[in-house]
């Protein structure tokens, strides 16, 4: 505990204490964190409802499967695409563009009524 004039305080005080200076945080860690943060945020993200959708169907994807979607949404999002039907294989996705998030997935295959609405791009994840 720390002590003035030989009194013990609950606190520790302001004035007179340089042992407990904070470190700067140098400019270097603010770029990592940048740099982190960023990389995260170009991540494919999937809704609650999608994760369910994929774990219903029994669809799952690799690393593979992954960078396809993300390569499909780095093309949406260059031409200005909002809400993009993503193509791969025998699966379609609904994906948010500038969330970058999955909101549902879908067999091609047993889909019922073969009509997608509230979209503005198809992509062909090849």
């Amino acid at each position: 505990m720390a002590e003035i004039n030989g009194i013990s305080v609950p606190f520790i005080p302001i004035v007179g204490n340089d042992e407990l200076t904070q470190k700067r945080i140098g400019r270097e860690s603010t770029n990592q964190f940048d740099a982190i943060f960023k990389e995260e945020l170009e991540k494919v993200k999937f809704s609650n409802h999608a994760l369910k959708r994929l774990e219903s169907r029994n669809i799952q994807l690799g690393e593979n499967e992954l960078s396809k979607i993300q390569d499909a949404i780095e093309k949406a999002e260059a031409k200005g695409s909002k809400d993009s039907l993503v193509l791969m294989d025998k699966t379609a996705f609904i994906i948010n563009i500038p969330n970058r998030t999955v909101v549902t997935a879908i067999e091609v295959a047993n889909s019922n009524e073969n009509v997608f609405t509230n979209i503005d791009s198809v992509v062909f994840a090849i």
